[in-house]
């Protein structure tokens, strides 16, 4: 269940007031229809308001909401059929990570992803989708395996961040995400990569380097969470507001930026209004941009993706005079 934000109080209670209004004439028999009719089309406006004028901490909230899609549920949605592979072959398996072959269309994919939990305890469970470094390695090994059978890969991202405990850092957390990047980076096989909610840190990225990034719509992704960026710059984690709009990682600043190839449209309010709906729009969303892949031989796959992320981002060169003594 999705919980109330503040900045969705005046539409939450514009709803009850409906709710209320609608009782009483149920249980008094006065024909009440043009009010009600009324309050409805304020409802609309209201949201239309409020939801087109989030500012990127808002954003950030939206994203962070229990009830949004999880991995799992778009490989329920994508695939009809799916088997899920477990463990990294050195360590254990990190059920912080999720992946496995499925069919999508008919045609094999591999597709993998963070996942968060339902409740509190899945989430401790799936350790709140921040993953230790076999969960990484688990993922670069289901990537390799769809390398050598030529199939596309997806990939589902919605994570605070990997896990920064010192258990993580003894086996080898920065190792194993700068392992992925490196080998992401001349994968042989098509490759997207989704942030369906939280993208952060290295923990994000060590799923993102891809072909193709989409975006939802209310997601974020960003080299740090607001937070610790705040209580960086600003010794005050309680500026994390204040940092989201300096950092720019909304949806929009992010396609702007060229770091994302699209965005993908989310119900009103958020994916957590209408699961289905979002899972079904990330599935064409995937399916159009797998099949333009498709089209590229491997060389110019690999030229492409090159070029994306050499590209990315802007840069000054400057000359420096000799100076002669």
């Amino acid at each position: 269940m999705a919980t109330q934000l503040e900045f969705e109080h005046p539409i939450i209670e514009l709803q009850s007031k409906i709710q209320e209004l609608r009782q009483f004439m149920q249980e008094s028999g006065m024909n009440l229809n043009d009010e009600v009719d009324k309050l409805e089309r304020r409802l609309l406006e209201l949201k239309s308001s409020v939801y087109s004028t989030l500012t990127p901490w808002q954003r950030v909230q939206v994203a962070r909401q229990p009830g949004r899609p999880t991995t799992l549920d778009y490989i329920q949605g994508l695939c009809s059929e799916f088997i899920e592979l477990h463990g990294d072959r050195n360590f254990r398996d990190d059920p912080a990570i999720v992946g496995g072959i499925g069919l999508m269309d008919g045609e094999p994919v591999t597709v993998i992803g963070t996942q968060k939990g339902r409740d509190t305890k899945e989430n401790i469970h799936r350790n709140f989708g921040m993953a230790h470094p076999e969960g990484y390695r688990k993922a670069l090994r289901l990537m390799k395996q769809a390398e050598q059978y030529h199939r596309p890969v997806v990939l589902f991202i919605d994570t605070a961040g990997a896990y920064p405990g010192m258990s993580a850092e003894e086996r080898g957390q920065s190792e194993a995400i700068a392992r992925n990047l490196r080998e992401m980076a001349g994968l042989k096989t098509p490759t997207i990569s989704v942030v369906a909610g939280e993208g952060g840190s290295g923990g994000a990225l060590g799923l993102g380097v891809t072909d193709r990034i989409f975006v939802l719509e209310y997601a974020w992704y960003s080299v740090i969470a607001p937070e610790s960026a705040a209580a960086i710059m600003w010794k005050d984690s309680g500026q994390a507001a204040r940092a989201a709009e300096t950092m720019r990682i909304s949806a929009l600043d992010l396609l702007e930026l060229g770091v994302a190839d699209g965005i993908i449209k989310e119900p009103e309010g958020g994916a957590q209004k209408a699961p289905a709906q979002t899972i079904q729009s990330v599935k064409h969303q995937v399916v159009s941009s797998l099949a333009e892949l498709k089209q590229l031989s491997i060389a110019e796959l690999l030229q492409a993706r090159y070029d994306k992320y050499r590209d990315m981002g802007v840069y000054f060169e400057r000359s420096v005079d000799k100076v002669s003594t």
